[in-house]
């Protein structure tokens, strides 16, 4: 027997709850903190999760309300599983031992440390660019770069899917806002065309990913460099998802395409692959830098990086470039074919191409959240994405899988999802049938 589950709890969303009016500014968030509480009671609130121990194929996780599950992880951003690497955590020791664990001001006053110097230069040796300057975060790098460089009466060009740190960089740097449809570099030159036609001597950004996470899709960037060339536009390419973890050397997409140091600025995070908190920003001409460190909110107004973090990522770029970090990428590669290839096999609706993110379309909130609930009660650890960072109807889980997961992972993990969808479809039905009944009866 199923309980019973509110119609609001089930197909509500964010943006239902999030838009209230009154005089007290913190009262106007009771009525969301009371519907998220209603979903978690029902234990379909998947969200703000915490682990009990270290991030593996395998781990422990639990719900904000204490409820706890033991199984196969597919939920988290560890994608060559160096966090748990024996050389990355010596690594870390002997920068604890050297330094300490604070950087203990800004980069752009006494922040810096021999080691954040040495990621800098590794880093743009690495990405095939002249400069590349660290951030404490991955957003903060993304989003304090396009603020920085746009002006008021800029012109950004940004794919519709882009990252929300892309997307708030806009909106807080320039009014004129131009988002293209997905991929789309026709549409890129369109809005180029129209805009220089309108503005011959305006500043124009066209901002876009190598891999997007939630569609696990590749922009042609070689195109897109040529139309930005074309129109004296300036290309932006945030490469956090495949860096370290896509190509024969770890160089991600754009080594694929060939493009290695080619777009005008690249930024990027090592919340991925490189087993760290952080950010960075190349380019090819030396003004950027300085320019950041000196007028960039995200990195001139905080810590900068701790030479703990930039340790780990030093030792990462080490393995990555080795012939271990190869091995695990085809490991990585081969789990994510296999994987998709099941999902697809018993009926599940899988997009993009293969990477270390696997994006399964669910369909609505209500079958979405119970799947996702049955599933991790019985030992499927994974993250379900919902409206409003995904389209409306279009609920997916965000599979991440890693180079060590082994077919037994994949095997099992897809047997309990079946066995969800099931339930899920089971519960919703007895609750269509309940609906129906109270109609009637009224």
């Amino acid at each position: 027997m199923f309980e019973h589950i509110g119609g609001e709890f089930l197909g509500g969303v964010t943006s239902d709850f999030t838009n209230e009016d009154g005089i007290d500014i913190i009262k106007r968030w009771d009525r969301y903190h009371a519907w998220l509480g209603g979903r978690l009671s029902h234990n379909i609130d998947p969200y703000s999760k915490f682990t009990s121990g270290s991030i593996a194929t395998e781990c422990s996780s639990g719900t904000r309300d204490g409820r706890s599950s033991n199984g196969v992880n597919f939920g988290s951003q560890e994608y060559l599983n160096l966090a748990s690497h024996p050389k990355v955590h010596e690594a870390a020791k002997r920068a604890i031992d050297a330094y300490g664990v604070h950087s203990a001001g800004s980069a752009a006053l006494m922040g810096n440390t021999k080691l954040s110097r040495e990621l800098e230069d590794r880093l743009a040796g690495f990405l095939g660019y002249r400069d590349c300057t660290v951030f404490p975060t991955g957003w903060g790098a993304g989003y304090g770069a396009i603020k920085t460089l746009v002006r008021p009466d800029d012109h950004i060009v940004i794919d519709v899917f882009a990252h929300a740190c892309l997307q708030e960089a806009a909106k807080n740097a320039t009014s004129n806002i131009h988002p293209f449809p997905h991929l789309s570099n026709e549409g890129v030159r369109r809005r180029l065309q129209r805009i220089r036609r309108d503005n011959p001597n305006a500043g124009i950004l066209v901002v876009t990913e190598t891999l997007f996470s939630m569609d696990s899709d590749v922009p042609n960037i070689s195109g897109l460099q040529a139309i930005c060339r074309e129109h004296n536009a300036t290309l932006f390419v945030d490469v956090a998802h495949d860096l370290g973890a896509i190509g024969p050397t770890g160089r991600g997409f754009l080594e694929m395409q060939d493009m290695l140091g080619q777009p005008d600025i690249l930024m990027g995070s090592f919340s991925k692959t490189f087993a760290s908190n952080g950010g960075f920003v190349a380019c090819n001409n030396p003004s950027l830098k300085l320019a950041l460190r000196y007028n960039c909110g995200p990195l001139t107004f905080t810590n900068a990086m701790s030479p703990v973090q930039c340790a780990i990522v030093l030792k990462c770029i080490d393995i990555i470039e080795s012939d271990e970090g190869a091995e695990r990428r085809s490991l990585l590669m081969d789990n994510s074919t296999y994987m998709r290839s099941q999902l697809k096999e018993v009926g599940f609706k899988v997009l993009g191409q293969p990477s270390a993110v696997i994006p399964v379309i669910l369909g609505g909130n209500g079958l979405s959240r119970l799947m996702t609930r049955y599933t991790f009660e019985a030992g499927g650890i994974m993250n379900l994405v919902e409206y409003p960072a995904v389209s409306k109807n279009t609920c997916r889980w965000r599979l991440q899988v890693m180079a060590l997961h082994k077919r037994e992972h994949v095997d099992h993990f897809i047997q309990l999802a079946v066995g969800a969808r099931s339930k899920a479809e089971a519960h919703l039905a007895t609750l269509d049938s309940s609906l129906s009944r109270n109609a009637q009866a009224a």
